[in-house]
């Protein structure tokens, strides 16, 4: 699944082809994603495309009346094609520009979404999130205050949205690596001096993640069609067996919430 680095590279590849961009026609292919698209998309149509964002792993696209909602769910692509490219098998939504390039969202999954939040209203999966891992909303004390009582892994605890959004699998063991944390620890027996080094890894982890392109993980490019090259230099993550970068013993492999886990038992207490 694109985590949030691939949904970030996504916005910044689709950004300068739709901000400011007037929508001549909304396409709907296949009604049926993750949840039926709703009849509401079409208010776009002969609206200017104002500001494209993100909350999390959704990508906002934001008009007059309200605000388009793309998720990429497990396989799903966004591309800026010229309007007059053949349809391919799984492109289920386009916006046709009036520059004469589209927008299409492909999934052969149909695990993504495409969903409207009507204008000064939130849409009830944006509600309740955790604050962005790359603002300064994020701290340590932010960590280490709802983290007290707290007998989950740290693992799942960082990766929980209403902690902060966006902190996906390979990246919440990258960071944990870095911080020398045991991804298997109580979330609330880990000390403020340990978030703050967790918090920095994250931002840190994510922000290299953004700069390089995203990670790219069997079905995900970026909105040009290059993959992304975060994948060459991840320290854990699918790589159980080998030998660890630091002090070169044979890295574990473990499920924690139903997810595969990478860490050093050594260098991570």
């Amino acid at each position: 699944m694109p985590e949030l680095p691939e949904v970030e590279v996504s916005r910044l590849g689709i950004r300068p082809h739709l901000e400011h961009q007037r929508v001549r026609t909304v396409r709907v292919w296949q009604p049926r994603m993750r949840w039926p698209i709703p009849d509401a998309v079409y208010l776009l149509q002969g609206e200017p495309i104002h500001r494209v964002r993100r909350r999390a792993k959704y990508l906002l696209l934001d008009s007059t009346h309200g605000s388009l909602i793309l998720h990429l769910g497990m396989s799903g692509k966004l591309c800026v094609v010229p309007t007059e490219t053949p349809r391919l098998k799984h492109d289920h939504f386009e916006l046709e520009l009036e520059t004469g390039k589209s927008l299409r969202l492909n999934d052969a999954r149909r695990f993504g979404a495409v969903l409207w939040q009507p204008h000064d209203e939130e849409h009830t999966l944006l509600a309740n999130l955790g604050p962005e891992p790359l603002t300064e909303a994020f701290t340590a004390e932010h960590l280490f205050t709802l983290s007290r009582g707290r007998s989950a892994p740290v693992k799942s605890f960082i990766m929980d949205n209403h902690v902060v959004v966006g902190v996906g699998n390979i990246y919440a063991n990258e960071a944990l690596f870095a911080s020398g944390i045991d991804p298997r620890r109580a979330a609330g027996r880990i000390s403020k001096a340990r978030y703050a080094r967790l918090s920095e890894h994250i931002k840190t982890v994510l922000a290299r993640a953004i700069t390089q392109g995203g990670t790219t993980l069997k079905d995900f490019t970026q909105a040009d069609g290059k993959p992304g090259y975060f994948s060459l230099e991840l320290s854990v993550y699918g790589r159980a067996g080998q030998p660890c970068v630091v002090c070169e013993r044979p890295l574990l492999q473990q499920r924690i919430g139903q997810r595969n886990t990478f860490f050093c038992a050594h260098c991570q207490r």
